[in-house]
């Protein structure tokens, strides 16, 4: 009994030495947090990274349809010399750059009356009802768009008294589709952005003499820009990913996911769809290092 009452001393000073030396070194706290969590990424986000680039630099057995385990740049050459695929990429980024900016002018008056007009209770009801589209499914959303630009929806009986026709299924549907889903993941961060500037900077700005539109021009949007690069990340990632909403609003565009979804789905060439999904990755990865440049992402 006397030694299970040692052992048991030893092992409790065992326990409050390792606790006392966690307790000096926060660097040490930090990386037993996070280690698990970073193994969990390394293996499962970049494992299938690497699977997916070594996988497009195999090809596809044009008889049998059988994967050939060959190394060769033939994905690669197909996708930067067809002019089809060329076309399908420079309307992805060109989507993406639109819808982004789309977000951007809606989302900054929403954000800046939230932040800095409202009262506090009118504050909490606006930040739920950007919350409440997140709450709903995609799909739902994407398909009450497709019934607002049919021929005879909600778009069509507003636009025929005054002559025209809605739009229908194509770009101009994708691109609003595509702005009223990532919407809200603009204006949290502006309106996050907005919320720390103090009062006083709009007070001094006013003291100087500058005007309303100055002070919007010299205070308000270089503190919201950090939120505009947090936000754009956001709609633009998710653009150049979709292909959802473009086979549901799109009519016959494709972009980018469009291509992908074909070749793993009907087409069944695997390597070619893992060459055209390392295009948006390396577009976002020189998005992010542009971001990054600002200084814009240090200050969030």
């Amino acid at each position: 009994m006397h030694q299970l009452r040692r052992l048991d001393d030893g092992l409790d000073r065992g326990e409050g030495l390792t606790l006392s030396i966690i307790d000096r070194r926060p660097g040490l706290r930090v990386g037993l947090l996070l280690t698990p969590p970073m193994l969990w990424l390394g293996a499962a986000y970049l494992g299938a990274l690497g699977a997916l680039l070594i996988t497009s630099l195999w090809t596809q057995n044009d008889f049998t349809g059988n994967i050939e385990r060959v190394w060769t740049l033939e994905n690669f050459k197909t996708l930067f010399t067809v002019e089809v695929y060329r076309t399908i990429t420079v309307r992805t980024i060109g989507l993406a750059a639109l819808v982004t900016a789309v977000d951007a002018l809606l989302a900054f008056p929403i954000a800046l009356y939230m932040a800095k007009i409202a009262s506090p209770r009118a504050q909490r009801l606006l930040v739920i009802a950007v919350l409440m589209p997140l709450w709903a499914s995609y799909l739902v959303k994407a398909y009450a768009w497709r019934g607002m630009f049919s021929a005879d929806g909600p778009i069509e009986w507003v636009l025929q008294p005054f002559g025209l026709n809605t739009p229908g299924y194509g770009m101009v549907a994708t691109t609003v589709t595509l702005a009223y889903l990532w919407l809200p993941y603009v204006i949290l961060p502006v309106y996050a952005a907005l919320e720390r500037v103090p009062d006083s900077l709009f007070e001094a700005s006013a003291d100087l003499g500058a005007g309303s539109v100055h002070t919007l021009r010299r205070v308000v949007l270089p503190m919201a820009f950090p939120g505009f690069v947090a936000g754009s990340i956001f709609t633009f990632s998710l653009t150049m990913g979709d292909y959802i909403a473009v086979k549901i609003v799109g009519g016959t565009t494709q972009l980018l996911g469009n291509v992908v979804y074909d070749n793993q789905g009907a087409a069944n060439n695997l390597p070619f769809a893992a060459a055209v999904a390392t295009v948006p990755i390396v577009v976002m990865l020189g998005y992010l290092a542009a971001a990054r440049r600002t200084g814009a992402l240090e200050s969030l």
